[in-house]
């Protein structure tokens, strides 16, 4: 996990174990996309299912035929942030096509998806009519297990290297003599803005295609999105489909900020 710590991603080889797991979790996952309950998750014109939630694996990441999850990724995320049941996994789905606009997004929000691929840092939510960020989920990192084989320009995730050293310098600065326990309270949007500004001009944006069986892990705070799909790109009926895993810690103490 050094190139973790230094980069804010690392990817991790092909595993017979987390192929097996992988493949137990997409017969699941295929069938949970269709049911009419989750389609609230169907966003941007039908290219882009969020999926919050809705694998319905154990804390143990058992799901389906597959036992509890393993893998050279998941035992280096516990031994670096302590072993954390995990929730119902997010199945993120992306379609030829994407993106399209969501309903109701302006140009502006249009453009920034298409052009910085929607780049944000998880946990910080928009409130009120202002849309104003704070801090409203603390994740300890982000675990993505690909579920389909594509090829590599179907909307991969995208990171922008070393974003979490910038992004951990600007909110240790906002939050400075805050006691953790507040930190939700905090407008956090502007010097947010500022640091996104900051990575765009400072940092590379890479991409991470994977296939089932590896795996990848970013780090909470690093800048991340979704790459546009590419005209051609090779993905079954099913789209480009990835469960994420993104524990939180359940302790409102400081590890958001002082955690590696």
């Amino acid at each position: 996990m050094k190139d973790f710590l230094e980069k804010g991603w690392a990817r991790f080889a092909f595993d017979p174990a987390v192929s097996a797991w992988a493949e137990a979790a997409f017969s699941v996952a295929k069938e949970r996309v269709k049911a009419p309950e989750e389609q609230r998750w169907l966003y941007c014109q039908g290219t882009w299912f969020v999926g919050v939630d809705t694998l319905p694996n154990a804390p143990d990441g058992a799901v389906g035929d597959a036992g509890p999850l393993t893998g050279d990724a998941w035992a280096a995320v516990s031994a670096l942030y302590d072993p954390m049941p995990l929730h119902r996994g997010q199945v993120s789905v992306m379609y030829p096509g994407y993106p399209r606009p969501k309903d109701g997004e302006g140009d502006a929000a249009f453009g920034y998806r298409l052009r910085r691929d929607a780049a944000h840092v998880d946990g910080l939510l928009l409130e009120g009519p202002d849309r104003r960020r704070f801090l409203k989920e603390r994740h300890a990192y982000i675990l993505g297990l690909p579920l389909t084989e594509c090829g590599a320009g179907a909307s991969p995730l995208s990171v922008w290297e070393g974003s979490h050293k910038v992004m951990r310098a600007a909110f240790a600065e906002a939050l400075e003599g805050v006691p953790p326990e507040t930190w939700d309270r905090v407008d956090l949007t502007d010097i947010y803005k500022a640091a996104r500004r900051e990575v765009f001009d400072t940092c590379e944006r890479v991409l991470l295609p994977a296939k089932p069986g590896e795996a990848y892990v970013v780090h909470r705070l690093a800048l991340h999105g979704v790459a546009p799909w590419e005209d051609g790109a090779e993905a079954p009926e099913e789209g480009r489909m990835i469960v994420y895993f993104r524990p939180e810690w359940t302790i409102l103490g400081d590890q958001w900020l002082t955690a590696p």
